[in-house]
């Protein structure tokens, strides 16, 4: 069985608390047509690299029935940037069109086998997993990107295509996992890398 979730998976439930106060599970977005749900975390360069980038598609997919949902699975002692606190503080800076959920016991992390930060999962109007991979090829500078894979995905998707290219590799920081190495990644998780 593979880490990361399989094309065609369904997505996996999940009950966390929000930067805006608020507890959300996966059925609070059963009126959103499209959903991308990704893992990211405050300090990665990855993530503060394209977070400008996910803006942008954010806001250009949204009209169109998609909804952004990010989930920040990092440990706190690994990096204590990475904690509620400080999530708050970023959306309240940066006021990201997405939701953005704490996973602190990285149980939700491990259920759809999050691999890097960023690392973003597409799912239909049946919560079918159609895309998991990267945004672009270059995130942590996303001037210099030559693909955008992620973009490409969703204007497929929403034109009622079919996905031509359904797996890339995320490219970013491993998630800083509970007790563990900063690049330690479980041993299963070697499906994508």
């Amino acid at each position: 069985m593979a880490f990361t979730l399989d094309i065609g998976a369904k997505a996996p439930d999940f009950k966390l608390k929000a930067t805006d106060g608020n507890v959300y599970r996966l059925s609070d977005f059963d009126d959103i047509r499209y959903l991308v749900i990704f893992f990211t975390c405050n300090h990665c360069p990855y993530v503060i690299g394209s977070d400008e980038h996910t803006r942008i598609i954010a806001n250009r997919f949204i009209p169109e029935g998609v909804k952004f949902v990010a989930i920040n699975s990092n440990s706190p002692d690994t990096y204590p940037e990475d904690d509620f606190d400080h999530m708050v503080e970023r959306m309240k800076k940066y006021s990201f069109p997405w939701l953005y959920l704490y996973d602190d016991t990285q149980e939700i992390a491990l259920k759809y086998g999050a691999l890097r930060t960023p690392h973003f999962y597409v799912f239909d109007e049946n919560r079918k997993l159609v895309y998991t991979g990267r945004a672009v090829d270059n995130p942590k500078n996303t001037v210099l990107a030559t693909t955008n894979e992620l973009e490409k995905a969703l204007e497929e998707l929403v034109s009622g295509k079919g996905i031509s290219e359904p797996v890339t590799n995320p490219i970013g920081c491993n998630v800083k996992w509970e007790g563990k190495d900063a690049h330690w990644m479980p041993p299963a998780a070697c499906d994508l890398v």
